[in-house]
């Protein structure tokens, strides 16, 4: 005789869900689902992370507002952009080893978007995709002391008298940092001084920083906030705004003499594959260049590419005599191997006499 079945057993009550609560469970999923889908924009939204150097979270949030508003309005679409800011020499490496996944990157030397081309991550014409060979705005490295100036310091060899202590960022790691050491190298030579006084004042200037931060920034926090040094070698659009902080205790100087820095942007085509962030990356990019953004990037402190906008803010951004990168080297990328690579000036001078900086 066969043996019966044993029953089919159970489930506990805990697991029991009458077919009418599935039934509503699926109802909430499917309102939720269409709530979200009704309130997404028409046109959809999208993504642009710009990888960008220290010095410019406040212009990037202004001009993020502006050209999200105006694409919105043209396009339907709605943009989120979202901002990574820091050293620009550490900004470089994180995007190289892809760490960060850039569409855009902003950064402060012409040769760190050179390094991203040379290593396959940017189309060797980026230069050539924008106007000014893609560089929206220039700026200069300058001079941030304490109230009254107490220790006298108007040129470039006011920084190495006994007494003075300086801040200025680490070379290795900030656009701040090697466009200072540039600075201080063509005071001389683009005055008359041979290459070895220029070595020479180089060598003495390391020994009188007191810190070497990361990025301009930190830096800015270490000589206005913690109130170390006399003196900061900074941009001077971060100069303008801590000043314009703390008009009681700090002032702005403007040496005779400084280098012409030149930020440069690109959209990173290896992280840019898809036609629709293409679209969005190249607007934002082409933005920097309407007289709208350079309206703005004049009020944050940059020198606007546009003469017309640029003589429109002259109180604040006065004509300067600045030397441009080939009066001290071919090219930016000659100026990084041969200040910064390895066995370069920067080497050269820091082994033969370690400053008191740490990070240098």
């Amino acid at each position: 005789m066969a043996e019966t079945p044993p029953p089919a057993k159970s489930l506990p009550p805990r697991w029991r869900i009458p077919l009418l609560n599935v039934v509503g469970v699926v109802a909430i999923v499917f309102a939720a689902t269409a709530i979200v889908i009704k309130n997404v924009p028409e046109g959809g939204c999208a993504y642009i992370i710009n990888v960008s150097y220290d010095a410019t979270r406040e212009l990037d949030a202004a001009i993020d507002k502006a050209f999200i508003t105006q694409y919105r309005t043209h396009t339907g679409t709605t943009l989120d952009i979202k901002e990574s800011h820091g050293g620009s020499g550490r900004q470089l490496r994180t995007v190289l080893d892809g760490s960060q996944k850039a569409s855009v990157v902003s950064l402060a030397l012409i040769s760190d978007i050179q390094t991203l081309s040379r290593r396959g991550l940017v189309a060797p014409d980026w230069q050539q995709r924008l106007p000014n060979n893609s560089v929206p705005y220039t700026s200069t490295i300058v001079f941030v002391v304490r109230k009254g100036n107490p220790k006298a310091i108007h040129d470039w060899p006011d920084l190495i008298n006994r007494d003075v202590s300086v801040v200025t960022p680490n070379p290795r790691t900030s656009g701040n940092g090697q466009l200072s050491v540039l600075a201080a190298w063509g005071s001389v030579t683009t005055r008359g001084g041979s290459q070895a006084q220029a070595a020479a004042y180089l060598k003495a200037l390391l020994r009188h920083v007191a810190v070497s931060d990361a990025g301009a920034r930190s830096a800015a926090t270490s000589f206005a906030d913690a109130k170390i040094g006399d003196v900061q070698l900074t941009w001077e659009n971060e100069a303008l705004r801590e000043v314009a902080a703390k008009k009681d205790e700090l002032e702005l100087v403007y040496p005779p003499v400084s280098i012409l820095a030149e930020p440069a942007v690109a959209w990173v085509d290896a992280n840019v594959t898809d036609p629709r962030t293409a679209t969005y990356t190249k607007a934002y990019l082409d933005y920097l260049f309407t007289d709208a953004a350079q309206d703005q990037i004049a009020q944050y402190g940059y020198r606007p590419i546009k003469a017309e906008i640029l003589a429109k803010h002259s109180d604040r951004l006065p004509p300067l005599p600045l030397f441009p990168i080939g009066a001290i080297a071919k090219d930016w990328s000659d100026a990084r191997e041969q200040f910064f690579g390895t066995n370069g000036i920067l080497d050269t001078i820091s082994s033969a006499a370690p400053a008191v900086a740490s990070g240098i």
